[in-house]
């Protein structure tokens, strides 16, 4: 278990599109802007240019995605008498989302305007913000209402909102996908060797409350005649005594439903069967005698030993450089990413069976000033995984994406007749941090499990 810390203290241009062509997702709709009394000036009415673009079309339901809202062309006018200097425009506005998510994004753009002369259209100006994914399928982005707040002599905010129907055109879509979600389920053994008929407590964990649990031999992928039930708790947990009486037995698992499955089963724990029988001598037989032959006695072979040592399976562990984890600052308004990596964990397989691992990682959201929260799937990694020379097993790195509170692979290895090794494992990660996050430090625990 580590904690993680991230500190927080332009405009976008879109790309160019070729002549005569409209950029993509480009909208324009009526609008009526109104400025305020103090302004003494008309409302305006024309048409409004706007873009929305997202950092990620793609999402899997728990992501934060980034969107970005540009007022090209606006019918606003500059409210106050005289040329309104550079860099006193602020933005704010909003997107409406529709169809697998419905709902409002706030946007907000920074003060980077030139002068404006007295009575002539306000400027482009560009907006970001960000939601997070909460339903899978198609989800639409259209341009909502937008306040242009200028900050010379006064302080005056003109109103822009769609004239006509009440909803603008779609400016963006994105598809969303469901978050694959982590097989939590593991099986742990009271003990990793015995004799013929042993009975081995097992304990199951990662399984739902009141499922019926089976845990069960195996030898390499097929099952062995052990075999037991028992019934999830409340904890999710079910204990198990497993007598071992099948040979053929190297590795016990644990399941819900009629099979085990890479969904619904744990890994396997290796667990070997000793047998210590003795040997029993083979006689060797002594020639008979023919009539032409003199009989050669035989010298009474001398007593037979069995000589039997065990190599004893070991413990499945893991060590971490370090405890807590210090991200990089982002500053205050822009947001964006703050990288870090975890550091290395070096996890250590002696247990000599076929049985693979896998190490989980999951994190809480991140806690600010005041209780603000920057949600925990905000943070992403991308693993690496380096088995040392001389390990039996090649170790896989979990796939790039996000942790979050759900969880995701941070690295494995797979079953195989004979595995073990010692591997290091670390990640590089980033939270991505919304803008204007009020300043301050944000912690979040991040929790590795492995089994």
């Amino acid at each position: 278990m580590a904690v993680l810390a991230a500190t927080t203290g332009g405009a976008l241009s879109a790309p160019a599109a070729a002549e005569g062509e409209t950029p993509p997702g480009q909208v324009t709709f009526p609008t009526q802007c109104l400025a305020p009394q103090e302004a003494g000036i008309p409302p305006a009415d024309g048409p409004t240019t706007a873009r929305i673009t997202v950092d990620d079309p793609a999402p899997q339901v728990g992501d934060t995605v980034t969107v970005t809202y540009q007022v090209l062309a606006t019918p606003a006018l500059n409210p106050i008498a005289g040329e309104l200097p550079a860099d006193a425009l602020t933005p704010t506005g909003r997107i409406v989302l529709a169809g697998a998510q419905s709902g409002e994004v706030t946007v907000v753009g920074t003060k980077r305007n030139d002068p404006v002369p007295a009575g002539a259209p306000l400027p482009a100006v560009t907006m970001t913000g960000t939601f997070t994914v909460t339903a899978p399928g198609e989800i639409t982005l259209a341009p909502g209402g937008y306040t242009l707040h200028t900050s010379h002599l006064l302080d005056l905010g003109t109103t822009c909102t769609a004239a006509g129907p009440s909803a603008t055109p779609v400016s963006e879509r994105l598809t969303a996908t469901e978050l694959p979600t982590a097989n939590l389920r593991s099986v742990f053994l009271g003990a990793a060797y015995g004799r013929p008929g042993a009975t081995v407590k097992v304990t199951a964990a990662g399984f739902p409350p009141g499922a019926t649990v089976t845990v069960a031999g195996r030898a390499g992928a097929a099952e062995t005649a052990d075999r037991a039930t028992a019934t999830a708790d409340e904890r999710g947990t079910a204990l198990v005594e497993l007598p071992v009486t099948d040979k053929a037995t190297t590795a016990v698992i644990a399941y819900e439903g009629a099979a085990w499955s890479a969904r619904g089963g744990s890994g396997p724990a290796a667990y070997t069967v000793i047998d210590t029988a003795p040997a029993i001598p083979t006689p060797i037989p002594t020639p008979i005698p023919t009539q032409t032959q003199t009989p050669t006695p035989i010298p009474t072979p001398a007593g037979t030993r069995k000589v039997t040592v065990t190599v004893e399976p070991g413990a499945l562990g893991m060590t971490q450089t370090g405890e807590d984890i210090t991200l990089g600052a982002v500053p205050y308004g822009d947001g964006g990413a703050a990288p870090g990596r975890i550091g290395t964990v070096t996890v250590t397989d002696a247990r000599g069976g076929p049985a693979g691992w896998s190490l989980i990682g999951k994190v809480t959201d991140f806690t600010g000033p005041g209780g603000i929260r920057i949600p925990g799937a905000s943070l992403s990694w991308t693993p690496s995984c380096v088995a040392a020379e001389g390990s039996k097993s090649p170790c896989t790195p979990g796939s790039a994406g996000v942790v979050g509170p759900d969880g995701a692979v941070l690295a494995s290895t797979r079953d195989a007749p004979l595995v073990g090794g010692t591997f290091a494992v670390d990640a590089v990660v980033t939270l991505q941090v919304p803008p204007y996050t009020p300043p301050g430090a944000y912690t979040a625990v991040l929790t590795l499990t492995l089994s």
